[in-house]
């Protein structure tokens, strides 16, 4: 995999899907915050479904904390691990509001100080919320970045810094939800949709299959 290579195929994305955003529902940094915390280890999908409920009623840090712990988990109980997502969520709220004023704050340092936060939901905050150009590595990216040889890497953490290195500037900002809308609906994990996927001819994955 070259550069000429890498920028093609993030051209190819960015054109085939204009719109690059997350599928998680929110209206706020605060939102996305708790529904990237929740959609660990769950569908995006199953989070909305929650969400949909628990930010009409609750959608700031005082008023989620106001509901308590389990509170929170009668919103939550659907959604996988809800016992220690709600614990972790009631903790998040309060430091937010004791060492934040009730706002997410905008710095990868402080977001991962955050309870229930690690580098992948910082990563997400930051570039869906803030608009830096920070590429959270979730299991879609890491498979489509080593399937196709665009960043390939035995950890999380050196497929991200393999992509912050080779993905072309211009497509920083966006890279992390083309690559992961691609991962979702096209190189699927079982049988990629080699037949029409629009970068079939640039990919280096060997085992090319039809739809």
């Amino acid at each position: 995999m070259n550069k000429i290579k890498r920028q093609i195929i993030f051209d190819r994305l960015a054109e085939a899907i204009p719109e690059p955003t997350t599928e998680l529902f929110y209206a706020t940094p605060f939102e996305l915050l708790i529904a990237v915390v929740l959609s660990a280890q769950a569908t995006d999908k199953s989070v909305n479904k929650a969400t949909l409920k628990l930010f009409a009623v609750a959608n700031s840090p005082e008023a989620i904390v106001a509901l308590g712990e389990e509170g929170l988990k009668n919103f939550i109980k659907t959604i996988g691990l809800f016992n220690s997502k709600a614990r972790n969520i009631i903790l998040l709220c309060r430091q937010l509001i004791d060492q934040h004023d009730g706002f997410v704050p905008d710095t990868r340092t402080e977001l991962e100080a955050l309870p229930g936060v690690g580098r992948k939901t910082a990563n997400v905050v930051l570039n869906t919320a803030f608009g830096h150009k920070t590429i959270a590595v979730d299991t879609h990216i890491f498979r489509v970045s080593n399937r196709t040889k665009i960043a390939p890497g035995k950890t999380v953490l050196e497929v991200e810094k393999g992509l912050e290195k080779w993905v072309p500037d211009k497509h920083k900002k966006d890279a992390h939800h083309l690559l992961i809308l691609h991962g979702r609906y096209t190189c699927v994990a079982r049988k990629p949709r080699c037949q029409s996927c629009v970068i079939a001819d640039l990919c280096e994955f060997e085992e090319k299959t039809p739809d």
